[in-house]
């Protein structure tokens, strides 16, 4: 008769490779998750980890993307800018020297003025108009040119008033005299006219 087997033998290939009925149901002895179930746990927490990370890069690279711009765009701004300041600079970088030459000019036309009326001729009152024709001349070619004045309506932007008075030939608010002519370099006025404004008839 032979021997029955003991069962409480375990198999011959040692168990190792069989899971318990603790583990095929998913708990240990203690009803504590197995060490698969922690792993995947886990893995979920620190995809959803991740994903928060790649929302906050994404979130500062759109700041930056936008804080770039705005530099960009002021740096535009700056460049804009200086390139119009030279330009201006050069465009009017004759006004302080026009302005120290009109007076002298002034004076010339004093001095002709002056001759004229005394009846006076000759060499030194034509050598007095060519230079002043030579210094208008060197003006223009600078860009300066004389103001309208005698008979245009009163501009204050272009016109200083230094007097008004009726007039029954010109209209109100319009030159009658001109007192000192006035200059302007392209669009600058370098200095106005002194007018004399009619208020109309007496």
């Amino acid at each position: 008769m032979s021997a029955k087997p003991h069962h409480d033998q375990p198999p011959r290939d040692g168990g190792a490779n069989y899971p318990t009925r603790e583990q095929v149901d998913g708990a240990t002895a203690d009803g504590s998750p197995t060490p698969a179930d922690q792993a995947f746990d886990a893995e979920t927490i620190d995809f959803s980890s991740g994903a928060g990370k790649v929302n906050a890069v994404e979130a500062e690279l759109a700041a930056e993307r936008d804080r770039n711009l705005r530099l960009r765009a002021e740096l535009e701004n700056v460049r804009t800018r200086t390139a119009r300041e030279l330009a201006d600079q050069h465009r009017y970088a004759a006004l302080p020297l026009v302005r120290d030459l009109l007076p002298a000019l002034d004076n010339i036309d004093r001095a002709f003025e002056a001759a004229t009326k005394a009846g006076e001729s000759g060499p030194l009152i034509e050598g007095f108009r060519l230079v002043r024709q030579q210094i208008a001349s060197v003006l223009q070619q600078h860009n300066v040119r004389e103001i309208p004045a005698l008979g245009e309506p009163f501009d204050p932007q272009f016109h200083a008033a230094i007097l008004q008075q009726p007039s029954n030939d010109v209209p109100a608010n319009h030159i009658t005299l001109v007192a000192q002519p006035g200059y302007q370099i392209f669009d600058r006025v370098v200095r106005p006219s002194q007018v004399i404004v009619s208020s109309g008839p007496a």
